[in-house]
């Protein structure tokens, strides 16, 4: 399958390609040429099967025209060594627990994916060059990629993150690895180190010098894997006897997550619209109610992954829907809350049903909470587990909530990072200086 930019000035790419690049060369983002609809009976079965099946179907419908059947099933079955499990939270409002992973967070399906695409591809390649990842993180990005390439032969990995805007425990996930993940503390915000980053791959000496690949979602193999959740909460519904009438509630930053979820939809899952929820970084919701796009410097919130100010990934959901916002409107909608919104609700989740919601997926749930209909099944993502904010939730609950022994074993390791400015010119000489040393 060849993969399109969404600014249609670049030639088509080869799946190779797409992922080693990253970016396209006229700045779009790549997308594929087709999205293979499921058979109704794979629908029919899905309860029937486990993830690994299901997930291998999908990826199958993209990949597999680039990837032998045995290759392509080991990698999903060596990304997805967790589950992804659906809980019912309470009457028709059910959770996606998206934090079963290394990291504890929903990347870790899109970061372990594309580490081991990306080493398929460069072992076959006759030169073996040697590829810089380069990544910018509001918060669990950067530890997903950071863990999912660690010791991956032929690649080293650069996390950008902006300075005293994460949390602790998420800081130390990938500053404490070392080997061959560099960290870089960035002075300024998220959409500084989403610049720089995409500042790099236009610039003709860096790619020139280097092979330079983003993990981030822009790039094809972070993001599509991410639609195999979507299949496998559908399953578990199913399984259960509530598969009708399904919507997804998304707290959407720089909106992989959802493209992810409407490439499903298109792949046939049944499901009867989505909900995008903002938190105070509302600028898609501000698409919806006018029409424009205007995106603007993010601001700080304790929802922090949600900290963007103008996401990549609306330009792909641009280009599913034509940018028509009226047949935007029509799949999805949207909702905002602020900081004090999203203290209320996890409080109150946790106060009636026991349930302790993180940051973000208290925008998820409050979405679904706001706008589900009687008659619907909703979802929200819970995207990442509590204890990444663990201060900010403990001064919510007024308790302390116990810290998993994964997120544990990060906590002991020491901090190890380059503080820089947000000039690309420091940026890229950095980089130059890497292949030096």
């Amino acid at each position: 399958m060849k993969y399109y930019s969404t600014n249609h000035k670049a030639a088509p790419a080869t799946l190779a390609e797409a992922v080693k690049k990253g970016l396209a060369p006229d700045k779009g983002l790549y997308m594929p040429e087709k999205i293979v609809r499921l058979p109704e009976e794979f629908f029919r079965n899905i309860g029937e099967m486990d993830f690994h099946d299901i997930a291998t179907a999908v990826a199958t419908a993209f990949f597999g025209e680039d990837i032998p059947s045995d290759d392509l099933k080991k990698i999903v079955c060596d990304t997805l060594s967790f589950d992804t499990p659906v809980v019912n939270v309470h009457d028709n409002i059910w959770s996606l627990e998206l934090f079963h992973g290394p990291t504890l967070a929903f990347k870790d399906v899109g970061g372990r994916f594309m580490a081991r695409m990306l080493s398929y591809f460069i072992g076959r390649e006759e030169s073996r060059k040697k590829v810089t990842v380069i990544v910018a993180t509001s918060g669990d990005t950067g530890s997903a990629v950071a863990n999912g390439f660690l010791g991956v032969d032929g690649i080293d990995v650069v996390v950008l993150y902006p300075e005293g805007k994460v949390s602790e425990i998420q800081e130390k996930q990938f500053t404490t690895l070392g080997r061959t993940i560099t960290a870089l503390e960035i002075a300024g915000n998220f959409d500084d180190c989403q610049r720089l980053v995409k500042s790099a791959f236009m610039d003709e000496e860096l790619n020139g010098t280097l092979t330079l690949t983003s993990a981030n979602s822009i790039n094809v193999a972070r993001f599509l894997p991410q639609a195999f959740y979507y299949f496998n909460a559908y399953a578990q519904l199913k399984r259960a006897g509530k598969a009708g009438n399904v919507v997804f509630c998304v707290p959407s930053g720089n909106f992989g997550n959802i493209t992810a979820g409407l490439i499903a939809w298109k792949m046939g899952l049944p499901v009867k619209r989505f909900i995008a929820a903002n938190n105070r970084n509302d600028v898609f919701l501000e698409y919806l109610q006018t029409g424009i796009y205007t995106p603007r410097a993010s601001v700080q919130t304790i929802a922090n992954a949600m900290d963007v100010g103008d996401p990549s990934n609306f330009a792909r959901v641009m280009d599913l829907y034509g940018s028509s916002a009226e047949a935007v409107r029509k799949d999805i909608s949207g909702c905002r809350y602020t900081d004090e919104d999203i203290r209320e609700t996890i409080a109150a989740v946790y106060e009636k049903y026991g349930y302790v919601l993180d940051p973000h997926g208290a925008c998820g749930y409050q979405g679904l909470s706001d706008n589900i209909g009687p008659d619907e099944t909703g979802i929200f993502l819970e995207t990442a587990h509590p204890a990444k904010f663990k201060d900010t939730v403990d001064s919510i609950l007024g308790r302390e909530i116990a810290i998993p022994a994964k997120l544990q074993e990060f906590m002991k390791g020491e901090k190890k990072s380059v503080r820089m400015s947000a000039d690309f010119g420091d940026f890229k000489k950095y980089l130059l200086e890497m292949t030096i040393k």
